[in-house]
């Protein structure tokens, strides 16, 4: 078990906490104006200090540097609230990949990115992280109706177009929080789509995807297990919900309640069948959504592939166009 521990970079304390020893460069300190080439200028506010959790916040450099704030609801800027991806109990926000993912995607959409520094397992387990997100909607929501509230959202955001993506667990994240969120009065925000790269889906019988790429590089099907079994709640298995969306419950009865969804995976995927069950189940049960589904590619491969990267993004950007026609700020590839 200690190699599956050393797998994710974690040695299981005997208090049931995990030390984490994956160490990636800090990210930068917040930059409130544009400087350099920087595609983004970004800041980090709490969003619940008795949890510890925070957002960060990402904005085009351009639009800093101008100024230029609207009331023209075609010159906004979609609202993206992401949840990055971490099987759940790797790590946080705070590293310089991580920040320069968000910088680029921010300026490559164009939107305001809204990162989410959402609590780990097993420290808190599973529903935790659902409720930070619902904490973040929450907390995006209060900024816009708050006369004082956070300027970069109330100048530059369009309230109608609020996006939630998560890659990995973030896109489990995503799905799960979004059927929360059905039944909640967030406007005059308004969630029109949910993003979800390459979810982390699980479930106590194997698929043939699991079996076939047991012996993943990235997430080896041991590995999976142990995941499941740091974040889900104490006394429950792979059976729950939380890890298997497929299986019957309530939940099912909120999916036509959904906004309309985008779904990217890959063939070479141990998740990629569950992936596969999970638009379908969403089909069949009257949510709008779109597969976008390579049969060539591995489990987060953008993180190794620039090519990948930039179609990923292309994806996301025409799904995110498709209700923003009209805007007028282009993106900035210099």
């Amino acid at each position: 078990m200690s190699d599956f521990y050393d797998h994710l970079h974690l040695k299981l304390n005997p208090d049931g906490t995990v030390s984490r020893f994956l160490k990636l460069p800090p990210a930068s300190a917040d930059a409130q104006a544009s400087s350099g080439d920087s595609p983004s200028v970004t800041k980090t506010l709490t969003l619940d200090p008795a949890k510890k959790t925070s957002v960060r916040l990402y904005l085009p450099s351009q639009l800093n540097a101008k100024n230029n704030k609207t009331n023209n609801a075609s010159s906004r800027l979609p609202i993206v609230v992401y949840f990055h991806g971490n099987s759940f109990v790797v790590n946080g926000t705070d590293n310089l990949p991580l920040q320069l993912w968000c910088s680029n995607y921010c300026n490559v959409m164009p939107a305001i990115i809204v990162l989410v520094d959402y609590r780990l397992a097993p420290e808190n387990r599973l529903p935790a992280q659902y409720e930070d997100a619902i904490d973040a909607l929450q907390w995006v929501k209060k900024q816009v109706l708050d006369p004082k509230g956070e300027p970069w959202l109330k100048d530059y955001g369009d309230l109608s177009c609020c996006y939630m993506h998560g890659d990995d667990s973030g896109g489990n994240i995503v799905f799960h929080a979004a059927l929360r969120a059905t039944s909640l009065d967030l406007s005059p925000l308004k969630v029109a789509g949910l993003i979800m790269n390459q979810p982390l889906f699980g479930g106590k019988q194997r698929t043939q995807s699991e079996m076939k790429y047991a012996t993943d590089q990235i997430l080896p099907l041991p590995v999976l297990d142990l995941i499941w079994e740091l974040a889900l709640p104490k006394g429950t298995d792979r059976g729950h919900r939380y890890c298997n969306p497929m299986v019957d419950g309530p939940h099912r009865e909120m999916l036509h309640n959904l906004p309309r969804s985008l779904v990217i995976g890959f063939g070479m995927d141990p998740l990629i069948d569950r992936q596969q069950d999970f638009v379908e189940m969403l089909a069949l049960n009257g949510a709008q959504v779109e597969a976008q589904f390579d049969q060539v590619g591995f489990h987060r491969i953008e993180l190794v592939d620039t090519k990948r990267a930039v179609a990923i993004n292309d994806l996301i950007k025409e799904f995110i166009s498709a209700d923003n026609k009209n805007r007028s700020l282009k993106p900035n590839h210099n």
